[in-house]
């Protein structure tokens, strides 16, 4: 299986991904706030292809004004498919398993570079040592307390800080490389 999973994320500067109740309205706001500036997004979005998120961060996303993931594959990771919204014209499918499973599946049906995406999938993917780069946008904003990015791990994972870029909106993106595990 040759396939690379990447996560491109926004953090609040205290590691936040959203507010304890799953509200990102502080993200939104920055967003707004900076212009419309994409901060790579695009670009990023348009090599993957395959999306794998999480229930959770799914259900986020059906509350934007527009589906974000247009044109691309998403696989919604959920044990209950029953639990899922089913949207119209949506390019969704619900698949349970471990990570390396699911990569299996997309691996078979040609993708070749996925984007991870939401808290728990990305320390999920992260703990089975798949992730391989990470793309992380510090926000000027402390919540002090919400649902984190990374969670408990059984072990060190090594990365490689390979640049960092600041924006006049105070957004400071730092892109890594995940160390393969032995």
């Amino acid at each position: 299986m040759t396939i690379t999973c990447s996560v491109f994320v926004a953090v609040s500067l205290d590691g936040f991904i959203a507010r304890a109740n799953g509200d990102i309205d502080w993200l939104t706001n920055a967003s707004a706030a900076s212009g419309g500036e994409d901060y790579g997004y695009r670009e990023f979005f348009d090599s993957v292809d395959a999306l794998i998120i999480g229930r959770n961060t799914y259900a986020a996303a059906l509350g934007f004004a527009e589906w974000p993931y247009l044109g691309k594959r998403v696989v919604v990771l959920s044990s209950q498919s029953s639990d899922v919204l089913r949207e119209p014209l949506m390019d969704i499918e619900i698949l349970s398993g471990s990570p390396v499973d699911v990569l299996h599946r997309l691996s078979d049906a040609g993708a070749a570079h996925v984007y991870v995406d939401g808290g728990r999938t990305i320390q999920g993917f992260l703990k089975a040592g798949l992730i391989r780069d990470m793309t992380i946008t510090r926000i000027p904003i402390l919540l002090g307390a919400g649902i984190p990015l990374f969670g408990p791990l059984d072990r060190d994972i090594q990365v490689r800080h390979l640049g960092t870029k600041t924006y006049p909106s105070g957004f400071v993106q730092s892109k890594y490389e995940v160390a393969v595990s032995a």
